[in-house]
Order: structure tokens, then sequence, then C-alpha cells
């Protein structure tokens, strides 16, 4: 059984997924191809780690790439919907620690192959759930819903605008092409950086609950609020909730400049939303800064540090007429001033989750 899931780039709306507020992620046409058969016990195998073979799904995780398989065939043990022991291999076309969501990928495609290869037909809103909960309960990531979501609901042409507090989700028309530049320096979920600033976005929002008893999440909080925020706050909580809100309302502007074709508007509220990662959340890499400032210097719309930071990618918007040119000077530059050339690629929007026939190629 064969199934795969696309990687995402996540437009706008970075953190704010775990904090009730709306995202704009797109899928890719890079993705993550799962072919699973029946076998009397768990052997895994990938194109890029090791084979690790006897697994023990109950035994404690090894901290390493298998434990998102682990984590999927534990939830979906809870749905009654595992095989009783599989043969999984994995090939992908997404680079891993790039915060494109590879692992998001994985258990999406994963959970689909897997619980087909047992007989079930899992919906969309269940193959989230069980890869969501791998990811969050099994392997430690304290992540939010986004990158699940649009591996399983990803459509061709069109971004998602997601709102995570109430599970709205609206297609906003991307027709064209966007740019991803990897910075070339990986992260690792599981590090502290992304569980730190989970606890401390929980730690602002009980401080905001002491004047706004009624307030479930940060993104509820308006522009408006901002002064009593940091008036309240103690640093470095009100940069934290400063981002969040302000994020949130930027996040909803720039579905807004997409579906009106305003692709001037959007790549401004991109650099703006880079520039709040750098300042208040403390989440961007100087390679990142690099490559956004010297796209704006050659005439790009916007960019922006995509996917959790500390590293991975930046999503880069150029005019279309000018793309080659403005692409190949942000190679130069990065080249001149890290002594490496980065990997740079293009994609369009693409489809989510799908089942695999053998005849096809997935990656």
């Amino acid at each position: 059984m064969s199934a795969s899931a696309p990687g995402r780039v996540n437009l706008i709306g970075e953190h704010t997924d775990y904090n009730g507020g709306p995202v704009l992620p797109v899928a890719l046409e890079r993705r993550t191809a799962i072919t699973a058969a029946l076998a009397d016990n768990w052997s895994f195998a990938s194109s890029l780690e090791e084979t690790v073979t006897g697994v023990e799904i109950e035994a404690p995780l090894r901290r390493d790439w298998t434990d998102y398989l682990v984590g999927v065939v534990r939830e979906l043990r809870a749905l009654g919907a595992a095989p009783p022991g599989a043969s999984v291999a994995v090939a992908t076309t997404l680079p891993v620690g790039a915060g494109l969501s590879s692992s998001a990928a994985l258990t999406v495609a994963s959970a689909k192959a897997l619980s087909l290869l047992a007989g079930r037909r899992l919906d969309l809103a269940q193959l989230v759930e069980v890869a969501f909960r791998a990811e969050y309960h099994q392997v430690g990531v304290r992540c939010g819903r986004m990158d699940q979501t649009i591996a399983a609901h990803g459509a061709r042409g069109t971004a998602l605008l997601f709102e995570t507090a109430t599970g709205g989700m609206h297609r906003v028309p991307f027709p064209g092409r966007l740019w991803v530049v990897e910075t070339g320096i990986s992260h690792r979920l599981t590090g502290g950086e992304l569980n730190e600033r989970r606890r401390e976005c929980e730690e602002a929002l009980a401080y905001c609950r002491e004047w706004r008893p009624g307030l479930s999440h940060l993104a509820q909080l308006s522009p408006g609020d901002l002064p009593e925020v940091e008036r309240r706050l103690p640093p470095p909580l009100a940069a934290r909730a400063r981002h969040v809100i302000t994020e949130t309302a930027r996040t909803r502007a720039a579905a807004g400049a997409l579906a009106d074709g305003n692709l001037q508007l959007l790549g401004a509220l991109l650099v703006e939303g880079h520039e709040s990662l750098r300042l208040d959340y403390r989440s961007t890499v100087p390679e990142a800064d690099h490559i956004v400032g010297t796209a704006v210097q050659r005439g790009a719309y916007g960019a922006r540090l995509t996917g959790a930071g500390w590293g991975g990618a930046v999503v880069v918007l150029p005019p279309q007429q000018q793309e080659a040119r403005i692409m190949a000077e942000i190679g130069q530059d990065f080249e001149q001033a890290f002594g490496r050339p980065p990997q740079m690629w293009s994609t369009r929007a693409a489809g989510g989750v799908r089942r695999e026939g053998l005849s096809r190629q997935p990656v």
C-alpha cells in the first residue's frame, strides 16, 4: 500500500497556530511517499536514513527518525486502524530540517498508507489528528495542527487560510510560483527553542487573563490591546505576545491581498512578519535575515523565514518577469557572504495527501 503527502511553505502566520490564530500555508510539489506491506513485525527503511528492523512499537522511543512512524502506529492502534506489523519504506524529495514540514508529510502519508493496509479508510480530519498526536503526544514536538492540516487538505493552485481556533478553512487562489531558499541551517523541533516559545506564550496568556478572564488564546487580542499587553507583561513575554497579535492581523490581511491579486501588499506583509520574527520572537538566523534583505534590495515583492525558525528556509516572492535575475542575485550575494551557494528551487501550490498506485511515481 502506498501513499504520499506534501511538505508546505507557510506564507505567513508563524507561531500563531498554537496560539489560536490564522495561518496561510501552501502545499508544495515536493512530497514524501510511503510504501507499506504486511509483515510479522515492524521494520522501517528510508532513502535518507539507516534501515531499522524489529522495532518494538511500545518500547521507549529511539530519538531518531523512526519515532515519527512509531508515533503514527501507536495512534492508529488507539483507533483500531493499524496493521499487526509492516515493512515500511520511505522516500522523499523534501529537504529535512529546512522548515518545510517534512515531519508532517511523513506522518500524514504513513497514517494513510498504514490505515489502508489495515483495511480502514480514515477521512482527512482523522488523518490530521493521528499525525498531530503522533508528533505532539508521542514524539514531543509542541506544534499546532497547521502542518498536518495543509498536508492533508492542500489543493492545487490555492493557499489555505486556516483558522486554528475554530477549524475554519478558506481556500485562496495562488496560481503562480514561489521560491524557496534554504539557509543551510538545519533545526530540530524537539530542541528547546520551540518548546520554550510555547511555554512563554502560555505564561503571557496567563498574565493577560488577569485583565481578560474569558481569553482563550493570545490571538484573540487585537492590535488595540497592545498598550495594555506591553504595560502588564514582563519582557520577553510582551514581545512574544506582540508578535502573535500583530502576526494574526498580518495573516488575515495577507489572505485578502492574495485574493485581490495584490502581490505588492502581500510582499510587504511578508517582510513585516519576518521583522517580527527577528525582533519579537527571536527565531531567525543571520542567513535568513541576509536572504530577506537581499531579496527586497534586488526587487522581490517580499520574503520571509518560513517554518518554526532557528534555521530552515526563506520563501521569496519575486515578480514573474524578473524572477530569474532576482534569484540569481540572491544566490550570488549569499555565496559571497557565507562562502557557499544556497539551495534554491521554485514550486506551485500542490495537492494534499493521496493514495499512490504501483505504476505511479509519487516523488
